[in-house]
């Protein structure tokens, strides 16, 4: 379809201000955006349909036409209902960049241009194309009537049969439906293995969509937005579209409809990022001011306005929980902060929250290196909220916990993440001030180094091992460690594999019975005197005298760090 095709088209409502020389242009796809930078969602050749919301002055206009024109786009169509008028700046920069712009009538819909390009790039028959039409209308509509991605599914479910969930990089399931139009859940192993698959398929470049098989059932997916410019800097913040089907002998009409689909999908994606703007600006703002030293009182009268937004009917101030999460890319040439933001967004979901945007009230900012999470709880025991039941409501009632928080999404976040990068967290304790706030961040940076020491490609630690020998242990030396666990280790684990004695086993369970001789030989099925000669020849072999607490503490760290 070209763009002199949809000049042509009187209900489309669109006038061209400039750009008439290119309007063979081919258009691919539709997308809808005010966000200043859209450059991560764009993979060429669509229509954008902007309202100008991102313009706030003229400094604004050169960038975005750039981004525009470097990603390839089709034209740009703006909205003439935010300023009346398409301003004179914008048509002068999409002149210099050789981008055809159009005004869209205030009184013709994005809803009404996306569904035509739709309709004409899938080239499905009338009835199909009729329920994307209408689901469309339903996806866009706001409030309680908009049904999500959950009404496109509906048309995949109806009318051709099909089983689909949309999936995010985590395998948390966004909708679901099928043949009967009711909702469907896709077990958890299930979507863990397909989010792993499709971050594989994605950081190895391969187009979509793409197979895989689970317990003898064939699905096909689908990225939405996989194409874009970067896909490291997308991999862990894109959604999936699946398909229990295998669509490799499928007609091109019928894929180009399961395209079609993801371009719906990602409206709905664009449309949720969008809401969290007012969000990570508001943890932008606090995190400015906490890292600037900033006073207190300042500090507090931010939080006070994030309060409201984050936890809407809650009385009385809430506590805050930090989390500081990082991506660091091998070679270190990308920011990582950007992908973590997104990430952490994702992470820090509350799957029992009910509502189709279960994660609204979580605020994240980011640096270059970094993302830093708000996390918000309600008030402690006994301080009642003003609005009762309020409490209800609230995400995340109980303190997160580093230990379970990445539970469940390691497996598709390893496979994403592979030999390419590593997601290290730190996760703070509660604090109900603001003076308590630059700790928290402090405390939860500090957890991330810690995490950031261990082995593997997903970490996380809390502010509870910051007390402990834990926070040490990660920066001692490699080799320092090595010959310390050699030194006292080696000569009992010679032992053991001659003999078959069991003096490692012995000695941690000597030190885990705090040298309780009973309670050790109870623990270990053993008598007594059985236990007493294990003990005895574990100081031979190693000259340390298992009754002084120095000794204790050596071998209870070479166990730790062995």
């Amino acid at each position: 379809m070209r763009l002199r095709a949809l000049l042509e088209t009187p209900s489309l409502g669109l006038r061209l201000l400039g750009g008439e020389q290119e309007l063979d242009r081919t258009v691919r796809g539709v997308m809808t955006t005010d966000l200043r930078d859209p450059s991560r969602y764009l993979s060429g050749g669509e229509l954008v349909l902007t309202g100008l919301a991102w313009r706030h002055g003229p400094e604004d206009i050169d960038p975005f036409v750039r981004i525009l024109a470097a990603a390839g786009v089709a034209g740009l169509a703006a909205g003439e209902a935010e300023l009346g008028s398409v301003p004179d700046d914008l048509v002068s920069a999409c002149a210099r960049h050789r981008l055809p712009l159009f005004a869209v009538d205030e009184d013709v819909a994005f809803a009404t241009i996306t569904e035509h390009v739709v309709r004409q790039v899938s080239g499905e028959r009338a009835g199909d194309l009729a329920a994307v039409v209408e689901r469309h209308r339903r996806l866009m509509t706001p409030g309680p009537t908009g049904g999500g991605p959950d009404v496109v599914l509906d048309l995949l479910g109806s009318d051709l049969d099909l089983r689909a969930w949309v999936l995010t990089p985590t395998g948390r399931q966004i909708a679901g439906a099928g043949p009967d139009s009711a909702t469907e859940e896709l077990p958890s192993t299930v979507r863990a293995h397909l989010a792993g698959e499709h971050l594989a398929a994605v950081r190895g470049g391969r187009r979509g969509p793409y197979r895989a098989t689970v317990d003898s059932t064939t699905y096909s997916l689908f990225p939405v937005r996989g194409d874009g410019p970067d896909a490291r800097a997308t991999v862990l913040s894109d959604w999936l579209l699946t398909v229990e089907a295998d669509t490799s002998d499928w007609p091109g009409q019928r894929l180009d409809l399961l395209q079609g689909v993801t371009q719906l999908i990602a409206v709905e994606r664009d449309r949720r990022d969008a809401a969290r703007t007012v969000r990570r600006r508001l943890a932008q703002e606090v995190l400015e001011l906490v890292q600037s030293g900033a006073a207190p009182a300042e500090i507090a009268a931010r939080l006070r306005v994030a309060a409201p937004v984050l936890l809407p009917g809650l009385g009385t101030a809430p506590r805050w929980q930090v989390v500081v999460a990082s991506v660091e890319w091998s070679g270190g040439r990308e920011p990582g902060g950007p992908v973590a933001q997104a990430l952490l967004e994702e992470v820090l979901v509350d799957p029992g929250l009910a509502g189709p945007d279960p994660l609204d009230r979580i605020a994240v900012a980011h640096t270059s290196d970094e993302a830093v999470a708000l996390v918000p709880l309600p008030p402690v025991e006994g301080e009642p909220a003003n609005a009762p039941g309020s409490e209800a409501s609230v995400p995340h009632a109980a303190p997160l916990h580093a230990a379970t928080l990445l539970s469940g999404i390691r497996e598709p976040l390893e496979r994403g993440l592979a030999d390419d990068g590593r997601l290290t967290l730190g996760v703070s304790a509660a604090v109900t001030s603001a003076e308590g706030l630059r700790g928290a961040l402090e405390e939860a940076r500090h957890a991330r180094r810690v995490a950031a020491a261990r082995p593997g490609l997903v970490c996380a630690a809390g502010h509870e091992e910051l007390a402990s020998h834990v926070l040490l242990l990660p920066f001692v030396p490699d080799d320092v460690r090595r010959a310390f666990t050699a030194r006292l280790l080696d000569p009992l684990r010679d032992y053991d594999r001659r003999h078959r004695a069991e003096l490692i086993d012995t000695l941690e369970a000597f030190l885990d019975s705090d040298g309780s001789w009973t309670r050790c030989a109870a623990r270990l099925h053993l008598h007594v005197n059985t236990l007493r000669y294990r003990v005895g020849r574990i100081e031979q072999l190693t000259g340390r005298d298992l009754s002084r607490l120095e000794d204790k503490l050596d071998f209870f760290l070479a166990l730790r760090i062995s």
